[in-house]
């Protein structure tokens, strides 16, 4: 009776693996649409080595920097600020992951700048614990706003992933990549009335493709049963806050859609999701930002490469160099895109294996004025 049993449930076990690996795992390949670069990857200026994979970054002048170092590595500083070719923690040690500080970060993957304040994400470990918006005075480091996101608008399972902020500082339109719960969404909070909503769940612009990650020849399906395929992950705000850009990692297409109607909540869900726009092409995906001239850039992170879609929609390699190790995350300062690489086909997954194995990792930054030079 009792070899029935552990016979029971061994198949049973087996089962819930083979449900887990139809659910969670992609095969298929994604398309190539890089081309030849218009730059030489000695264009990419090195402006900072690091002991553990970088995730964001949000450039304050052309000294310094805040920077998030990406949850899936191991280091034990989640923000940092970089000054004079070094980083501290920010807004000091207290505040990192199991810090002494009351309310200390759980997980930030994403920070941004407005005005005089430094904002975190702070995704509470896909939901664990509540998901959380920060601002600290980037001189002082004085928490200056928090708030705690509902649980009907961050769920158990979610992962607030990356975020923009409305030039006059009161919106934030955040994406919700749901890596495990599989329910992607774009989540809106108005810092001025301090509500926040979940738009568009499940709606074909916010779900992954059907694509298995495959960078610098490392398949992206972790144990056998989880493709590293999250849902809608990239976002960009245009220059005006008129359009939101925003894609999956390995969605085929860029979709937008108009701030307006995502402020508007007398606007209903079915009408919403009509006013969705499918853009075309892309590369598969990570970080994202656009410029004044309605230029969105793309990490291509299969190819190693930085892409530009114009206007109409063309796509241009803008470069591409094996050290380019899964670009990450964007930040437009001036005529200059910063960009991470945070390698995570070197350090997800891999138990025989620490970031120092594959150390050190890079910020890069490279002017795009030679862009248009090179034309």
């Amino acid at each position: 009776m009792v070899r029935v049993w552990i016979f029971m449930f061994l198949v049973a076990v087996a089962a819930m693996l083979v449900a887990v690996r139809l659910v969670y795992t992609e095969t298929g390949r994604f398309p190539d649409r890089s081309g030849t670069p218009v730059m030489a990857s000695t264009a990419m200026e090195l402006v900072a080595e690091l002991p553990h994979p970088p995730g964001n970054i949000a450039v304050r002048n052309d000294r310094e920097f805040f920077f998030t170092f990406h949850p899936l590595g191991d280091a034990s500083v989640s923000v940092a600020h970089w000054s004079a070719g070094s980083y501290q923690p920010f807004p000091s040690p207290d505040w990192q992951p199991g810090g002494a500080q009351e309310g200390a970060f759980r997980e930030v993957l994403s920070l941004r700048i407005s005005g005089q304040n430094l904002w975190l994400l702070d995704n509470g470990r896909h939901g664990l614990s509540s998901v959380r918006l920060l601002a600290f005075d980037m001189t002082s480091g004085q928490l200056v706003h928090s708030y705690r996101f509902p649980r009907d608008v961050f769920p158990l399972g979610s992962f607030a992933n990356d975020f923009r902020i409305s030039r006059d500082g009161r919106y934030f339109f955040i994406t919700d990549a749901s890596l495990l719960a599989r329910t992607p969404a774009l989540v809106v909070y108005d810092r001025q009335n301090g509500k926040s909503r979940r738009l568009l769940q499940d709606h074909p612009s916010v779900l992954p493709g059907p694509f298995e990650p495959v960078v610098q020849g490392q398949e992206m399906t972790l144990f056998g049963l989880l493709t590293v395929n999250p849902g809608v992950d990239g976002i960009a705000l245009d220059a005006r806050d008129e359009w939101l850009y925003y894609a999956a990692v390995s969605a085929d297409q860029l979709y937008r859609v108009r701030t307006a109607d995502l402020l508007n909540a007398d606007l209903p869900a079915a009408s919403l999701a009509h006013r969705v726009e499918a853009l075309g092409e892309k590369t598969m995906t990570d970080g994202m930002a656009v410029d004044r001239h309605g230029n969105v850039y793309l990490s291509d992170i299969e190819h190693s490469a930085i892409v530009r879609r114009g206007p109409e929609g063309e796509l241009q390699t803008l470069l591409r160099s094996v050290d380019i190790r899964w670009p990450d995350g964007f930040s437009l300062y001036q005529d200059q895109l910063y960009f991470t690489c945070s390698a995570l086909h070197q350090v997800m997954g891999l138990t025989d294996t620490s970031d120092g194995d594959h150390a050190p990792f890079q910020i890069y930054r490279v002017r795009l004025n030679n862009a248009e030079a090179a034309l």
